[in-house]
């Protein structure tokens, strides 16, 4: 579907999966065309664990750069359900102290792995609990929430995603939506999740995957239905962020690399889906 680009949404992307190092992650996003970024980590260090100096560090180049941050990439609940709320609970606090030093609106989070010999419904209530007091220090903070449908945690698949927002039911907890990950958990993204999601649906993080071997690959040309994805937040009046998250190079428990080349061409290639779509980009 082509139509004239009335619509923007505003370009961000991961920008560890570029370099460890900040400038350079602002250097390839802006060349990119990209005034935003979404944080998850710099110098190596992950954003819960960055001090004040090097918060102030960060926010320095980037304010230099003209560049803001449309989320912190956080790795919370990114652990065993087995753990104490209080836990995540002081780590998000960090999060949100980051989010307010680099002036961001969104932190990401996630809702627990589980072990391999639990039931998935035996945990539900241990999330619950976790993702309200999760939800709590949000409202408190003035931050909202994106809980991503990470493989392997309790909301990797739309039913549950769903039931977490509807059970903690805080406006400080939206859903970032991520194709890949639902096709690497076996849901046809589009037809299985987005009319049950879209109310809820705040962030666009931007990563395609084929189901014959859950590889990542380019926006467009795996089975996460992007373009019928973006032709509909489109026709929706969806106007946020889309974040680039490529794993093209490879991934660990805590996220993925790209590299400079291979960030590039994710770039051109949902840029190709936003102009089929009839989407700019700002």
């Amino acid at each position: 579907m082509t139509g004239s680009k009335t619509v923007e949404w505003t370009l961000s992307g991961f920008g560890d999966e570029i370099d460890d190092d900040p400038v350079i992650q602002i250097a390839v996003l802006q060349a990119l065309g990209a005034n935003h970024i979404e944080v998850r980590s710099a110098w190596g260090t992950n954003i819960v664990d960055l001090d004040g100096d090097q918060l102030d560090r960060l926010k320095a180049l980037l304010d230099a750069a003209g560049m803001s941050v449309s989320a912190i990439a956080s790795p919370i609940g990114k652990v065993d359900v087995s753990l104490p709320v209080a836990h995540e609970v002081e780590r998000l606090r960090r999060a949100a102290n980051a989010a307010r030093v680099l002036d961001a609106r969104y932190i990401r989070i996630f809702s627990f792995y589980y072990g391999g010999d639990v039931a998935v419904e035996s945990i539900r209530d241990d999330v619950m609990e976790r993702m309200r007091a999760l939800a709590a220090v949000a409202e408190e903070s003035g931050v909202i929430l994106l809980h991503e449908n990470e493989k392997d945690i309790f909301g990797d698949i739309p039913e549950r995603v769903l039931d977490i927002i509807e059970t903690v039911g805080s406006p400080a907890l939206k859903v970032a939506w991520d194709a890949a990950n639902f096709v690497q958990v076996g849901v046809k993204p589009f037809d299985e999740a987005y009319a049950k999601l879209r109310p809820h649906l705040e962030y666009l993080q931007v990563k395609d995957a084929r189901f014959e071997d859950s590889s990542v690959v380019p926006a467009g040309e795996g089975d996460g239905d992007l373009l019928r994805t973006v032709e509909a937040l489109k026709a929706d009046g969806y106007t946020g962020y889309a974040s680039l998250e490529p794993h093209l190079a490879g991934a660990h428990g805590l996220g993925g690399f790209s590299g400079p080349t291979a960030f590039g061409i994710a770039a051109r290639a949902f840029a190709k889906v936003l102009n089929e779509a009839g989407v700019g980009a700002k």
